[in-house]
């Protein structure tokens, strides 16, 4: 419910269907409210009900009608407390007096606190800021009304402030006018408190606090920084050095270079900045009202050695745009307005070392009509100079996480491979689904959902289901690394297939149609790797084993009170599981270690072998140097001492005062 006015939908046919909103009082005895029937109307007091009808969906809409507003002195037709409106109301769908569905309404508003009174034209004398704190509630901006999410103004009542209560304003604004200063023996808010501070700090009340607010007089000056301090750089400059693997690709007006890309939420961002050596595959989707044009294809890029290269762009147009139009709405115009966008952006780069050789760009348009959903993609592959092949795209030897695992069939004449998830969109059908890399180091879960009939031969649904999950894994052998070869075997994995239970009842359960046992539903892929080694300390992960199992459910036709359609809806996922595991087994213990606990500082309270731990290098606290030289002082204390405390010493220094 947002406001005065709630959204609810009724599923089915609403033909012949009669909608009816009736309030609806509670028993004091019972604390139930009363049961209803269909001899409503669509309106109830303050309240209208609105029906839109759809094909299968009606929207049904309850609003408010009164005002909402605090009464004033001589107002009619406001709220006189602040808790408004608490009723209940029933909202029911009836056919042929007969009740079809029921729907329960708890309404509380609360009033709106928004000032619309008369202000007076009484000026108001502003003492000067700089000797006066100019109040004690600065966020008290309105005059006879509440202000949001200020605590302090006092025409705020309790039950107001409950609304807001852990969103109240802070600091100065939103009451502290006295709020401690550095001086006070009990701030603790400077962040280096030097040692003298007990001696000089000042005990005094806060009503005493020589803070009177922060003001300015208009009149400033640029400080000058000194010649010993470097300014922060807060833009980012250009790349003269080379790229490293992550940066951000910057353009000739000193700029992040950007495409569409995914969010962590799902959704494409705009002007998200390309990374270096980072591959990616998105799609977007967009319509014609709020479709934008990316950067421009002139924009020069900066390739990493201080000098910048022009993009090579080549157009192509789309006829056949079923691949991208998703969905389109039904138009209700004669007219309908079109417009060339973008469908997709294909970008090559081209890199040796730390920059950017060259930059190849596709870009595919086509014709987009107001009231279609565009999916448009934006694809970008980082090709080595060196690589003469397309698929070697780095000299890493590990995976990166995001990057797609590499699957290869060996027992085919061509070896390449694919490893993939669903993609489903639209109604998710299995007949409509897309598929999708399996991404590396990201655990994922798709699915879609498969038609079956209430006849349906549960031998014949069992393969169907088999070979709809099959169609996603076309290998038999996983890359360990990002840079397998094809010709080298040593460089693949073989992939665990664990077979579904084949059971041997080809028929329904007992007598009954529309139930079959142990269907193969879900595909569990579980990958196994680990870290191997780095390179320029960064950890090169790889792939260790592939295991592919089945989870089985029983499937039974689902229908309503009457089943008159014969279909019914079998949903199948596949599941991705990455398991890291140490690469090499930990150093197992010696018998002295798991007898002899005295000297194990994992163990014990007192650790011996520690004793002399602040002269060791595995003390960080202080320098070197500083802890040698303590060390040297305190053994020499030690020494004096014992030899002071020698008797031979004694009457030696006896005789010597003699």
């Amino acid at each position: 419910m947002s406001g005065p006015r709630v959204n609810s939908f009724f599923l089915g046919n609403s033909s012949g269907v009669n909608f009816s909103i009736i309030l609806s009082p509670i028993d004091e005895e019972t604390g139930k409210s009363q049961l209803a029937n269909c001899s409503g109307s669509k309106r109830a007091g303050d309240w209208n009900l609105n029906v839109t009808p759809g094909m299968n969906t009606s929207k049904v809409t309850i609003s408010l009608t009164r005002n909402l507003q605090l009464c004033l002195p001589n107002a009619t037709d406001c709220c006189t407390t602040p808790l408004c409106v608490v009723e209940t109301l029933q909202v029911l769908a009836c056919h042929d007096s007969v009740m079809l569905a029921h729907l329960l309404i708890q309404a509380e508003i609360y009033a709106n606190s928004s000032f619309t009174g008369n202000v007076s034209e009484n000026a108001t004398i502003i003492p000067n800021q700089v000797f006066q704190p100019l109040g004690s509630c600065p966020c008290d901006l309105t005059a006879g009304a509440c202000d949001v999410c200020c605590c302090c103004d006092l025409e705020c009542t309790p039950d107001l402030k409950q609304l807001f209560n852990e969103s109240c304003f802070t600091g100065v604004f939103g009451g502290d006018v006295n709020p401690p200063f550095d001086q006070l023996c009990s701030s603790q808010s400077m962040e280096y408190t030097p040692d003298w501070f007990p001696f000089l700090c000042v005990q005094s009340p806060l009503n005493n606090t020589p803070f009177l607010g922060y003001f300015y007089h208009g009149s400033t000056s640029t400080p000058r920084v000194p010649l010993f301090k470097i300014p922060l750089q807060t833009s980012p400059g250009k790349l003269f050095t080379g790229y490293r693997q992550g940066d951000p690709i910057m353009t000739e007006e000193n700029e992040y270079f950007t495409i569409p890309q995914q969010s962590m939420a799902g959704q494409c961002v705009g002007n998200a900045p390309v990374a270096y050596l980072q591959n990616f595959d998105v799609k977007c989707l967009t319509n014609l009202a709020s479709y934008k044009e990316g950067l421009p294809h002139d924009v020069r890029i900066n390739s990493g050695a201080g000098d910048f290269i022009q993009q090579n762009v080549i157009y192509r147009t789309i006829t056949d745009t079923g691949k991208f139009i998703t969905e389109s709405e039904s138009l209700h115009t004669a007219e309908v307005l079109c417009q060339n966008v973008t469908f997709a952006e294909h970008y090559t780069f081209i890199w040796k070392d730390k920059n950017i050789e060259q930059i190849n760009v596709t870009v595919f348009l086509g014709s987009l009509c107001d009231g279609e959903i565009l999916t448009q993609r934006f694809t970008v592959k980082f090709l080595s100079l060196k690589s003469t092949n397309a698929t070697e795209l780095f000299g890493n030897p590990g995976y990166q996480v995001g990057k797609p695992v590499r699957a290869a069939n060996m027992n085919a004449s061509d070896p390449f491979g694919s490893l993939n998830i669903w993609q489903t969109a639209g109604r998710g059908l299995c007949t409509s689904a897309a598929y999708t890399p399996v991404l590396f180091g990201l655990d994922s879960l798709s699915g879609c959902i498969l038609e079956v009939g209430i006849n349906e031969d549960c031998g014949l649904l069992r393969g169907k289901v088999t070979e709809k999950l099959n169609s996603l894994i076309q290998a038999t052998h996983i890359g360990k690394r990002d840079n397998s070869s094809y010709s080298d075997l040593n460089d693949w994995v073989e992939i665990i297939r664990l077979d579904p239970f084949n059971s041997a009842t080809n028929v329904s359960s007992g007598s009954l149609q529309g139930i079959c046992l142990d269907i193969p539903a879900n595909l569990n892929i579980r990958i196994i790797f680990a870290d191997v080694g780095a390179v320029q300390g960064i950890p090169q992960q790889e792939i260790l084993a592939v295991q592919i199992s089945y989870s089985t459910v029983i499937w039974q036709f689902q229908c309503g009170l009457i089943c008159e359609n014969s279909i019914s809806f079998l949903p199948i996922t596949a599941s991705v599981q990455f398991i890291k595991v140490p690469a090499q087994p930990p150093i197992p213990m010696t018998r002295f270690q798991i007898n002899y606990t005295e000297f194990d500082c994992n163990r014990n309270d007192v650790c011996w072998p520690q004793l002399l731990y602040p002269l060791t290098r595995f003390y960080t606290g202080e320098p070197y140097s500083q802890c040698l030289a303590k060390g040297l002082s305190l053994a020499f204390l030690v020494l004096l001492a014992a030899i002071m405390s020698n008797p031979c010493f004694s009457k030696l220094w006896n005789s010597s005062l003699v």
